[in-house]
């Protein structure tokens, strides 16, 4: 590494000890130095990019840990983590056992809030100046959220929340789309520094006080403010929420970002500051496809150009979006939706076909939700693709909107499971637990892609609520065939055996698969094996009639055991007098690290290795062995 001045920064004092003009140079190194070392490992390269002199800035002024500074989504952070005392660890990012993509409080006492969902930096920064202020402290809370960020409505609940209440709170719109505002210029950044500095606002404050006394003068004095404010500013709305809105600024300029940070600092109330970035900034293909480059895998450092898996077949997200604008082909009920994912949910592909049926709300997922069900009152077929995680923030409109009318709106949920690199906060871990509960809700997930296209179509017939989980990743390069409707509540069959019964959820059948037959090559010894495919209703024909009160009955599902599916097999069995033993290979009640998928699947025993190994262990025991030793729900890897 050959970056002098960077490597000398292991703190946040060695930034405050630098001169303002070696700031420049800092910011140079620190984005030559982030598009090297991530280029081995891929990341969140584009937005970290944007904000390199924010960061600086922001650490130069600022004292954290003392002060909180929130960064929302967390994925900008990279370049706080370099100067926070991190930068040994980027080669690391998001690696088995590295340093984790967002923000994460066990990392770094300098990450205040965790945040790998959008939308919540004002509200934790809020919640915490109103703490600072009930323990009659006296450091700075600053959120720092992006434009994207800002469509959500739970950013403007705590901006109301906020304005209302006048507590001291910077909230920072970093804005690299420049959706909000005008091109930044001279005026705008010297009306910045102007609006922000000691002479205006101790002149507005005694004018206040004059025209106070008096009657309708006041009133009057503010409107004219905000009239010519709103001439050349586009802060009217973050105003009338009671925020003193400062800006637009140049985020990339030292001289403009400095000084008005600086004066914020000494301004009470809630303030606005809005700073314009250019996402991926100093890495030209970032600057070009910043939606592509929002966060990837490894990457050619000289071309640019991502490095391609070896495995050429199609991703489950590329199938379902493939299928579905097919369907959409002969059906033109049918409408897709996203929430600010169409490229990760493949809903590119879909508005490519059908570009007045596709729908991104922005990161909205309530409203993605119930617009959805006003949709299918008005006779539509809408399909709503939000990754697993998402999904969780939809759940009241989901139960309330959805199933309660009943109404025939399909849920397609990419990333269903183990994520890999993006950790616990995109981990897919709750949706079964979560909509098997509801009723009316038919929930389907497939063994293969395949399936996934005929559960896709067996969906769109039916007259209510539905699920459909993927997992991130290519399927298993079979050929594409047209889609078939599945019969609802009908699993599969796929062995027949006398020692046991093993029922797979969804894309670990391959591995479960795989370890039948290795047990049964190793020890004689032969499983039946049923693909559950419809995860509500459940096919309890199928089930019972391959439960042998004598052997053992295994569920595997890439999922939170507490209220998986698992359970609801479990209830079916005792309830019918079945007294064998019973494993459920699932997610134990934590979350899990980020690495690979095949590292967190291999340590949570949902590979084909884990499996194998309980089935071997469990098909040696009998009944009276199991009385004799512990066992838990959900098998765990030593």
């Amino acid at each position: 590494m050959n970056y002098p001045l960077l490597q000398s920064i292991q703190g946040t004092d060695d930034v405050k000890a630098l001169s303002r003009h070696q700031l420049p140079d800092l910011a140079r190194q620190m984005r030559d130095y982030m598009i090297e070392t991530l280029a081995p490992i891929g990341g969140h390269l584009g937005a970290g990019l944007g904000v390199v002199e924010l960061s600086i800035a922001l650490h130069y002024l600022y004292n954290t840990p003392t002060d909180k500074i929130v960064w929302d989504v967390g994925h900008q952070s990279y370049p706080h983590k370099i100067l926070t005392g991190r930068l040994s660890g980027m080669p690391t990012m998001r690696q088995y056992g590295g340093l984790n993509g967002f923000t994460k409080r066990r990392e770094s006492a300098h990450d205040a809030f965790g945040a790998g969902h959008a939308s919540t930096s004002i509200s934790a920064a809020y919640g915490m100046a109103v703490g600072r202020d009930l323990k009659g402290e006296k450091h700075h809370c600053i959120a720092i959220i992006g434009d994207g960020a800002l469509t959500g409505g739970m950013a403007f609940e705590a901006l109301n929340h906020a304005g209302a209440r006048q507590n001291n709170l910077l909230v920072i719109l970093n804005d690299n789309e420049m959706s909000i505002a005008p091109n930044v210029g001279a005026m705008s950044s010297y009306l910045a520094r102007i609006i922000t500095g000691k002479p205006y606002t101790s002149a507005k404050d005694a004018a206040k006080r004059v025209l106070e006394k008096l009657p309708g003068a006041l009133d009057v004095a503010k409107r004219l403010e905000e009239h010519v404010k709103g001439m050349i500013t586009p802060g009217t709305l973050f105003e009338e929420m009671g925020f003193r809105y400062i800006g637009p600024i140049d985020g990339h300029d030292f001289e403009h970002l400095l000084p008005t940070l600086g004066n914020c600092k000494d301004l009470e109330g809630p303030i606005l500051l809005h700073v314009l970035t250019k996402k991926g900034l100093g890495f030209s293909p970032a600057e070009e496809d910043p939606e592509t480059w929002h966060g990837l895998g490894p990457y050619c450092l000289e071309s640019g150009q991502p490095i391609k898996s070896n495995n050429t077949a199609a991703s489950y997200t590329q199938v379902f979006a493939d299928t579905l604008a097919d369907l959409a082909d002969h059906d033109e009920r049918i409408v897709a939706i996203t929430a600010a994912m169409p490229g990760g949910t493949g809903l590119t592909r879909f508005a490519k076909r059908h570009p007045e049926r596709c729908f991104d709300v922005g990161i909205a997922e309530q409203h993605a939700v119930t617009f959805a069900g006003g949709l299918a009152v008005a006779g539509k077929r809408p399909a709503v693709a939000i990754y697993s995680t998402f999904i969780q923030r939809a759940y009241d409109q989901i139960t309330h909107d959805i199933c309660i009318q009943n109404l025939p709106v399909v849920f397609c949920l990419d990333r269903a499971g183990i994520v890999g690199a993006d950790g616990a906060t995109h981990t897919g871990m709750f949706d079964i637990a979560m909509l098997r509960s509801m009723p009316n809700m038919t929930m389907m997930a497939p063994k293969n892609e395949q399936e996934l296209r005929n559960m896709l179509a067996t969906a769109l017939t039916l007259d209510g609520p539905s699920a459909i989980r993927y997992p991130r990743g290519n399927g298993m390069g079979l050929e594409p065939q047209a889609p078939k409707a599945l019969h609802v509540g009908q699993a599969e069959l796929v062995i027949e055996g006398d020692a046991g019964l093993l029922i797979s959820v969804g894309t670990r059948f391959a591995d479960s698969k795989a370890a039948i037959e290795e047990v049964r090559d190793q020890l004689g010894k032969a499983l039946t094996l049923i693909n559950l495919r419809f995860i509500k209703p459940l096919d309890t024909a199928l089930i019972l009639k391959h439960l042998r009160n004598d052997c053992p009955l295994v569920v595997v599902e890439e999922g939170v055991a507490q209220g998986g599916i698992g359970e609801a097999i479990a209830t079916l069995a005792l309830q019918h007098g079945w007294q064998g033993l019973f494993r459920h290979i699932a997610m134990p009640d934590s979350f899990p690290e980020h690495g690979t998928q095949a590292e967190i699947l291999a340590d949570l025993s949902l590979d084909q290795a884990g499996i194998s190994g309980i089935l071997r262990q469990l098909l040696g025991k009998t009944k009276a062995d199991e009385k004799n030793t512990s066992s838990h729900a959900v098998h765990v890897k030593p």
